[in-house]
C-alpha cells in the first residue's frame, strides 16, 4: 500500500494546516463512516492532523509524514492512494488504484 502526494496537493496541506515549528508534522488518513467513498460502501476517507499510534503505511514529503493507522488499512482493500489537488474545486481529492504485487 503506497501513499503518493502531488506537489500541488502538498502545497494545499501547507496552506491549510499550521506547521509552525520545525518538528515532525503528521497528517493521518483514516476511514470514516458515511460520505461517498469509492472503495468501501458506506465509508469515506478523512484527514486529520495528529501523531500516530501504530502506523500501517506512510510516506514523508518535505518533513510532513502522511500515514494510515494499522487499524484503518482494511479500508484501502489492497489499493494505493494518490492525493491530488483540484484547482477547479480548490480542494484535495483521493485517487485509488489497485496495488501492484
Amino acid at each position: 500500500m503506497n501513499i503518493t502526494i502531488t506537489k500541488p496537493a502538498l502545497q494545499w496541506f501547507k496552506d491549510e494546516f499550521s506547521f509552525a515549528d520545525e518538528g515532525k508534522h503528521y497528517i493521518r488518513l483514516f476511514a470514516r463512516y458515511g460520505g461517498c467513498g469509492s472503495i468501501q460502501s458506506g465509508f469515506s476517507l478523512g484527514i486529520t492532523q495528529e501523531p500516530p499510534a501504530q502506523i500501517g503505511a506512510e510516506t514523508t514529503v518535505d518533513g510532513i509524514i502522511f500515514y494510515i493507522e494499522e487499524a484503518d488499512i482494511w479500508y484501502f482493500n489492497d489499493h494505493d492512494v494518490t492525493i491530488k489537488y483540484s484547482r477547479k474545486l480548490d480542494e484535495i481529492e483521493f485517487v485509488h488504484q489497485k496495488s501492484e504485487g
